[in-house]
C-alpha cells in the first residue's frame, strides 16, 4: 500500500551558518505538517459508465461501495480477487486501485464453466488495463511472497470444503490454501471475506449442500492459518433468510444473510 509521509526540511547548520529556530523560542516556527489521508472514490469506481449494466443491477444488493471501503481497499494496491467468477469485484477494485494499482483475478476450469461467457466478455479487448488473470486449479495456487496488499475471497469460503473430483473440484487442501495466502501476503495485508451465513453450529458440508457456512469455521481457519480477526461487518445481514434452503433457490438468490469479515496479516 503506497503511503504518504510528511516531508520533513532539515536546515543543516554547518551549510547555512546558523542554529535551527526552537519552536519554543520562536513564534513564527511552523508546526510539522501532518500526513494527507486518503481519500478513496468508492462511489465513483461502482459509478464507473463503462461497468455492464448486468452489474449494476447487483450492486443494490452487494453494496460494493461500502464492502470495499470496510476492507480497505485504496488506490495502488495490489489485490488478488480469489475465485473471481465472473468478475464482478474485479472490474471495482480495479477502478479503486487505478493504474498505480494491480489486480490478479484469479479463476480455474470449474469457475470458468459456472459464469460462462461472463468471464471472457469481461477482459476482451484488454478493457481493464491493469487486472491479469490468474489461473490456478484447485490445490495448485503459487503466489510470489509478499507481494499482495489484500486478497478477496467474496461467496467463495465455503467451496473449500466442497469436493466433487469427477467435476472437475478436488477435496481442498484448506491449511496449505490459507498458508499460500498468508505468504502472498505483505505483512499487515488484508484478506476480505463475504460468505453466505449457515446456522450457527452447521458442519462446514454445508459448503456443498446448500453452499453456507458457520462463520465460526472461517474464524477459525483463518486464526489457525495466522490471520488475526481485523472487524466484522454486518452491512449485507438480511435476517428474514432461510439457513435451510440453498442459496442458488431462484427466490433467494441475491437475499441471502451474508456475513463480512476483515482478516490481517500481522505486521
Amino acid at each position: 500500500m503506497k503511503r504518504f509521509a510528511a516531508l520533513l526540511l532539515c536546515i543543516g547548520i554547518a551549510a547555512c551558518g546558523q542554529q535551527t529556530p526552537d519552536p519554543a523560542e520562536d513564534s513564527t516556527a511552523e508546526a510539522p505538517v501532518a500526513a494527507a489521508a486518503v481519500v478513496v472514490d468508492y462511489a465513483g469506481a461502482v459509478g464507473n459508465p463503462a461497468r455492464p449494466e448486468a452489474d449494476r443491477d447487483r450492486d443494490a444488493q452487494r453494496k460494493p461501495a461500502e464492502v470495499l471501503e470496510f476492507f480497505g481497499i485504496e488506490p495502488g494496491m495490489v489485490v488478488l480477487d480469489m475465485f473471481s467468477g465472473g468478475g464482478y469485484y474485479t472490474e471495482i477494485i480495479a477502478y479503486v486501485v487505478g493504474d498505480d494499482g494491480h489486480v490478479y483475478a484469479h479463476s480455474n476450469e470449474a469457475y470458468l464453466q459456472y459464469v460462462g461467457d461472463e468471464f471472457e466478455q469481461r477482459y476482451k479487448d484488454q478493457r481493464l488495463g491493469n487486472v491479469e488473470v490468474l489461473m490456478a486449479e484447485n490445490n495448485e495456487l503459487a503466489l510470489e511472497p509478499e507481494s499482495l496488499d489484500a486478497v478477496l475471497l467474496a461467496l467463495s469460503f465455503h467451496d473449500l470444503y466442497f469436493a466433487a473430483p469427477d467435476e472437475g473440484w478436488p477435496a481442498f487442501d484448506v491449511p496449505a490454501f490459507l498458508a499460500e495466502l498468508r505468504s502472498g501476503l505483505k505483512p499487515g495485508g488484508i484478506v476480505g471475506i463475504i460468505d453466505h451465513y449457515a446456522a450457527a453450529g452447521a458442519s462446514a458440508e454445508t459448503g456443498g449442500t446448500v453452499h453456507r457456512i458457520d462463520p465460526a469455521i472461517v474464524i477459525d481457519a483463518m486464526e489457525s492459518a495466522g490471520f488475526i480477526l481485523d472487524g466484522q461487518s454486518d452491512v449485507l445481514r438480511n435476517p428474514a433468510d432461510d439457513y435451510s434452503r440453498i442459496v442458488f433457490d431462484p427466490e433467494l438468490r441475491g437475499k441471502t444473510d451474508r456475513f463480512v469479515l476483515r482478516f490481517r496479516k500481522p505486521e
